[in-house]
């Protein structure tokens, strides 16, 4: 007659055959897309990351966009203007933006050949550490000092495709048909921005095909982003004002550009996951 202890004990809710329903959920979450895309976060280490961006967003690529904007002709206000428009912001919280940059144009007249060369030379240092983690992103051996050029021409193009979606608001902001005139050029525009800038940065090592679900899905988070802005960011502007000064209106401008810079490199790294997805069937068939 057999022992009860060697008869397997069961409880009501695990089957007899293997683990709770629960747990295996969570096995195959962890193993799937989602777990493998949180992994890879917590390796890259992405939120110390985006830290990063804002810090040298705000320190060296900000002035070089203050001066560009203070000569743009479209925009009375400069680039209190620019920040308003890219953090979606009402009227009403973009008036301390507006006197907290109240002097940017005494600064385009004031800025010498060798100012705008400094500026420049910092700006290329944010765009040094962008293409840094996207090669990160893709496991890529970093770049020589010689591929300076590219970041360069990045920074370039970015300041452009910056102030064509700026200035897209000046001509297109008139009804619901206009609006949707805007979201379309913008989608297009940043689709192709996001698309070309991380196949430049990493040097063509990475083909077009792999990188377009990483261009999708930033652009995706980058209009999710502005809606959050609006909602959140928008009522914090005229509070942090009011409470703390131009000091508190930085700290808002600076946790927004925490979030650009993890929509940025989480954009990139979602789509590597999405593409490893749909490649690996391919691969094994």
């Amino acid at each position: 007659m057999a022992d009860d202890s060697d008869v397997p004990q069961n409880s009501g809710d695990e089957p007899p055959g293997g683990q709770s329903w629960t747990r295996r959920r969570l096995t195959r979450l962890r193993g799937g897309m989602l777990g493998r895309f949180l992994r890879a976060v917590s390796e890259l280490d992405l939120m110390r990351r985006s830290m990063i961006f804002a810090a040298q967003g705000l320190v060296t690529l900000l002035p070089l966009l203050l001066v560009v904007a203070a000569i743009d002709p479209f925009r009375e206000r400069g680039f209190s203007d620019w920040l308003a428009d890219g953090m979606d912001l009402s009227a009403h919280s973009a008036t301390p933006l507006e006197q907290l940059f109240a002097g940017q144009h005494q600064v385009a007249t004031t800025t010498g050949a060798l100012g705008l060369a400094l500026l420049a030379l910092f700006g290329i240092a944010f765009a040094a550490e962008v293409q840094a983690v996207y090669e990160n992103v893709w496991q890529l051996r970093p770049s020589t000092w010689r591929r300076i050029w590219r970041q360069a021409i990045w920074l370039v193009v970015l300041t452009l495709y910056l102030s064509a979606e700026v200035e897209s608001g000046v001509w297109l902001r008139h009804g619901y048909l206009e609006a949707l005139e805007r979201i379309a050029l913008l989608g297009a525009s940043g689709t192709l921005f996001f698309w070309w800038g991380q196949r430049f940065l990493l040097g063509g090592r990475i083909t077009w095909r792999a990188l377009l679900p990483g261009a999708l899905a930033t652009l995706v988070g980058l209009g999710g982003l502005r809606i959050f802005s609006a909602y959140v960011f928008d009522p914090m502007i005229v509070s942090n004002a009011e409470s703390y000064g131009g000091v508190g209106i930085v700290l808002v401008v600076e946790t927004w550009l925490i979030g650009v810079g993890f929509v940025f490199y989480a954009g990139a790294l979602f789509g590597r996951q999405l593409h490893e997805r749909h490649a690996a069937p391919a691969d094994q068939g």
